[in-house]
């Protein structure tokens, strides 16, 4: 069955890849972020993942930890997704999934209704249907719908879709690419 075993080879295969892929930035950024942001270039926060179970989501840093907002290299990190590819790691690890619903802030957890919960039935990802459908352009509500139509219709082909229009997105360096930023169901258009 796909869910299961198929989609684990995938990620697997597409996590090493891409940390393969990735090492010539994490050479470079890594020193760099050390430097900007004096001390540690990753950011670690406790997400739900599979179950609502939480996990430590890993990213590079883009903003200083006293909460002033991101600087102008952060923001490049961010426009880019940069900032993202420490999540092969995750994927790795079996917290998270190349694709499927974006992993949001434990804090949000209760507030999400019978169906929307429905996105902790699977693992969350990297990208997902709501980042190659309009990301911080979607209301709370409708990133939640993209997440349910994913859960329901989860098949390798989609999956395939998916990781390929991420990949256009992050090639023109639009807006499509699965940033994790933070959704909130205040402000219909935040980061997802």
């Amino acid at each position: 069955m796909y869910r299961s075993k198929g989609k684990r080879v995938l990620d697997i295969l597409l996590a090493a890849m891409g940390l393969i892929t990735s090492l010539p930035f994490f050479v470079v950024l890594l020193p760099v972020l050390w430097v900007h942001f004096r001390g540690n270039p990753f950011f670690v926060q406790a997400r739900p993942g599979l179950n609502a179970r939480l996990f430590t989501i890993l990213k590079l840093r883009t903003m200083h930890g006293d909460g002033r907002p991101a600087t102008g290299l952060g923001k490049l990190l961010r426009k880019a997704s940069i900032d993202e590819l420490p999540q092969f790691w995750n994927v790795l690890l079996g917290d998270m999934s190349i694709v499927g619903p974006r992993p949001l802030l434990q804090e949000y957890l209760p507030l999400y209704n019978a169906e929307q919960r429905l996105r902790h039935t699977v693992k969350p990802g990297m990208t997902g249907l709501a980042q190659i459908n309009g990301k911080n352009r979607l209301t709370w509500d409708e990133k939640f719908e993209f997440d349910v139509h994913y859960v329901d219709n989860l098949s390798l082909s989609l999956d395939i879709r998916i990781i390929f229009e991420t990949a256009a997105g992050f090639l023109l360096i639009k807006e499509t690419a699965g940033s994790v930023g933070d959704v909130t169901p205040f402000k219909g258009n935040a980061a997802c």
